[in-house]
């Protein structure tokens, strides 16, 4: 059976329409470096350090689908504060000949902000039978990924594992393979191992150097974990901390 057409083929940056390069966030070296970004059918993760662009990235793919920058579905709203950047506006979407069902764009730090409008638009039933505030955070973020994601949507994921213990974690990597059995395409902002090791994931490092794909095991989230897990007190005595 032939996979399904993807909704997203690709990501195009209008640098005709970018009024100064030199400007936030033309200016951070991943988004510098980008013309255009091919997208994985089933699960694209976008890795690397604070402050690559990472989010900044996955934020103007957002505004671009039409979703609210602070998170949430198409009928989300609600703004605490204006801050996304003019990358959206100057991003084009290559889409495929099928459209989703649904999508949806969560936001870790915004969390708090999105489970208040769930409940101010009254549409928590969507999200499973307790309110998301009722909930430990981690469950909350793991209510949302199983009652209001379903099948054949898009998805996108800003640091999702930032609530979630490894345990929970795992619950998650268990969950993208039944949406994306069921259709799903995902875009995932990262730090996690854990969720870097989706099978046959493309993978995109943001750096410095700019952007480039990488594997599994070169991407410098799993090469740090491994060196760290191996030999903490190596790294412990780095920080002067060698005496307990």
């Amino acid at each position: 059976m032939p996979e399904p057409e993807p909704f997203l083929r690709s990501l195009v940056i209008d640098r005709a329409a970018v009024d100064d390069t030199g400007a936030y966030p033309f200016s951070i070296p991943a988004i510098a470096s980008l013309g255009e970004l091919e997208l994985d059918p089933h699960v694209t993760f976008l890795a690397g350090p604070n402050a690559a662009g990472k989010s900044t990235l996955i934020e103007a793919i957002a505004v671009a689908c039409g979703l609210n920058p602070e998170g949430g579905g198409r009928n989300f709203t609600f703004q605490t504060r204006a801050s996304h950047s003019p990358l959206g506006d100057v991003m084009r979407l290559v889409r495929g000949a099928r459209r989703p069902k649904t999508d949806f764009f969560l936001r870790a730090e915004a969390f708090f902000n999105l489970a208040t409008e769930v409940e101010a638009l009254g549409v928590g039933d969507s999200y499973g039978a307790r309110s998301l505030h009722e909930q430990s955070h981690g469950q909350s973020f793991l209510a949302l990924l199983t009652e209001r994601f379903g099948p054949n949507g898009l998805y996108l994921l800003d640091e999702p594992e930032a609530a979630l213990s490894p345990q929970s974690q795992l619950a998650m990597l268990r969950r993208l393979y039944e949406l994306v059995a069921d259709g799903c395409q995902l875009v995932i902002a990262t730090h996690s191992p854990i969720l870097l090791s989706f099978p046959h994931a493309r993978i995109y490092e943001l750096s410095e150097d700019g952007i480039a794909t990488v594997s599994y095991d070169d991407a410098e989230t799993v090469t740090l974990h491994r060196s760290f897990l191996a030999a903490p007190d190596a790294y412990l005595r780095l920080l002067g901390e060698d005496e307990p």
